[in-house]
């Protein structure tokens, strides 16, 4: 363990969803193991009536970060808000965006200040989120919106990264249609998300030569340019570029084939063109272990791969683990980063 360690935090997310639920469930089983103390920013009521559903001690109020460890095994941390509009589990509440957006800009805050080692965000719905007047397309550009004055060596981002025991995917462009991602996929883009991945992957999880896969848009990596062009005009120039540069990353792959075992054991990433082109298969190979994570950012921030399902919230039987692998992941992560600064 490193002397240094700060706890980490854990946000809200949509008080609606199953993140609640599964912050008190992933409590429950790290409870016993100091190395992966955190604090949830959120209501302290709300958190004391989903432990009570579950058997679980109160939570414990806390004014600061530096008060988790003491209290982390006995009862679950607390970085009290003021309650939005009503919460009520599996009906999303539009009002309540200040209170889910504020324990995320709280968060930020507290990393940035260097009074925790990494945030976990707990699943939002964009959506709901819209209505409020929300102008940013997801998490990850929101993160990087709230970090973007800050400079540190491995913010080059912010890049949106999904990734398990067996896969790590990162994508060139991310919350879009597929006809506009097409469209916006230019050779200085892929270039960029490029050089992000390769720095994230040596700086945040120690890879000293990163191999890149590069997927191909188009189906059989366009045939020769009878199924599309794209890989002939735009995906292979870049990869030459970045083969000029010192990477080691493909020209353009067909999706269909390069995602089993033995073509997985090729490469430490792939970056793939648009959102399901990646995310399909990360989550298949993996589901209930898969992380999301925002790579190139001055601050470390991990997620469970999955979102608010509201369709079984207060259900009781949301699984914690995606939100567990997040928690374990953000310490790894913030640990090879101070012990490399």
């Amino acid at each position: 363990m490193i002397a240094s360690q700060a706890p980490l935090l854990v946000t809200l997310g949509d008080p609606a969803g199953i993140g609640p639920e599964i912050t008190v469930k992933a409590w429950s089983v790290l409870r016993h193991d100091r190395q992966h103390s955190f604090a949830v920013l959120a209501p302290y009521d709300l958190f004391a009536r989903k432990l009570s559903e579950f058997d679980l001690p109160r939570p414990h109020l806390i004014a600061a970060p530096s008060e988790v460890n003491d209290v982390f095994k006995a009862a679950l941390p607390i970085l009290h808000m003021a309650p939005g509009d009503t919460i009520i589990e599996g009906k999303p509440n539009a009002a309540n965006t200040s209170l889910i957006t504020g324990s995320i800009e709280r968060g930020v805050k507290h990393c940035l200040a260097g009074t925790t080692d990494a945030i976990i965000t707990n699943p939002i719905a964009k959506e709901v989120l819209y209505k409020s007047g929300f102008k940013h397309p997801g998490h990850t550009e929101f993160l990087g919106e709230l970090t973007k004055e800050t400079k540190a060596p491995y913010a080059r981002g912010p890049l949106m990264m999904l990734a398990n025991s067996e896969l790590r995917v990162a994508l060139v462009t991310v919350h879009q249609s597929v006809a506009k991602a097409a469209k916006s996929i230019t050779i200085s883009k892929i270039m960029e998300r490029a050089k992000i991945l390769h720095g994230a992957l040596k700086c945040d999880l120690g890879i000293k030569n990163p191999r890149i896969a590069l997927a191909a848009l188009n189906p059989h990596a366009g045939e020769g340019g009878a199924m599309g062009d794209e890989e002939i005009n735009i995906i292979n120039p870049a990869a030459e570029k970045l083969r000029a540069g010192g990477m080691n990353i493909t020209n353009a792959l067909p999706p269909d084939t390069m995602f089993h075992a033995e073509a997985r054991s090729n490469y430490d990433a792939a970056l793939c063109m648009y959102h399901d082109q990646g995310l399909i298969p990360v989550k298949t190979i993996d589901f209930h272990n898969t992380v999301n994570i925002t790579m190139g950012l001055p601050i470390v921030r991990t997620s469970p791969d999955h979102g608010t399902a509201f369709d079984i919230a207060g259900k009781g039987i949301a699984r914690p683990d995606s939100l567990i692998a997040a928690i374990k992941l953000a310490r790894k992560i913030a640990d090879y980063r101070s012990a490399n600064a």
